[in-house]
């Protein structure tokens, strides 16, 4: 918790990503974009009897994936809870509006770039860490199974160049791996099947080396399909 309440004094505009982004005044007055999907949160009907339900709660490459759900997860009863820019913090203040009271079996969990990026603020592997482990806590604590996905390979951030990102990602997706074996969730490796040579996105699956365009999300998908029958499995 202690990063999340050094992050709550950190309200920094965030200039980022590819999507818009929330102002200044927004940021200080919904820091957490609690409001984004609180009216689609009241409309989502309780789980019918049987319903594998899942949230993937993220970031803009969870936000961007929501274009080909349909396609690539046809008939799934599945949930997308992405927002541009978002950091782990913000994300751990609004993982019970925006996930546990949706009541889904299983959560895919996809952050921590954002941090390295240091789109609140810098924030140090530990404090990554430790949101990603509060998340994982609150969702075991309310029944819901846990995947926990890697970070995607980057080289350098096109908003915030010259942090050398790929050793600190590398760095993180091994203490995740590590967590999830450890605590009883489910981790899905993206990084291996997308990076190249130097850490960074191979070439053609994202456009600017971040996010991933309609090519590395169809790598993906399969992943998490597998991670999520695997949860769904695990006593």
């Amino acid at each position: 918790m202690r990063s999340l309440f050094l992050a709550l004094g950190l309200i920094v505009l965030a200039s980022n990503e590819n999507n818009a982004q929330p102002t200044d005044a927004q940021l200080r007055s919904d820091w957490a974009n609690l409001a984004r999907y609180r009216d689609a949160n009241a409309k989502v009907a309780p789980p019918a009897a049987n319903e594998n339900r899942v949230v993937f709660m993220g970031n803009s490459i969870t936000e961007g994936w929501q274009q080909y759900f349909a396609a690539m997860f046809p008939g799934k009863p599945y949930i997308n809870r992405g927002i541009s820019g978002q950091t782990t913090p913000q994300m751990l203040v609004r993982f019970r509006p925006d996930v546990v009271a949706l009541k889904p079996k299983v959560v895919v969990i996809l952050a921590g770039t954002n941090d390295i990026a240091g789109n609140t603020g810098p924030s140090t592997l530990e404090m990554i860490e430790d949101n990603i482990a509060s998340m994982a806590e609150v969702a075991r604590a309310n029944g819901i199974k846990v995947v926990l996905s890697s970070v995607l390979p980057v080289f350098d951030y096109p908003w915030k160049p010259g942090l050398e990102p790929a050793p600190k990602i590398i760095a993180l997706n091994k203490w995740i791996k590590d967590y999830a074996a450890q605590h009883g969730a489910t981790y899905v490796d993206y990084h291996s099947a997308m990076a190249d040579a130097r850490g960074g996105m191979k070439e053609g699956l994202a456009s600017d080396g971040v996010h991933p365009n309609e090519a590395g999300y169809r790598l993906m998908a399969p992943l998490v399909e597998q991670a999520i029958q695997r949860a769904l499995a695990a006593r």
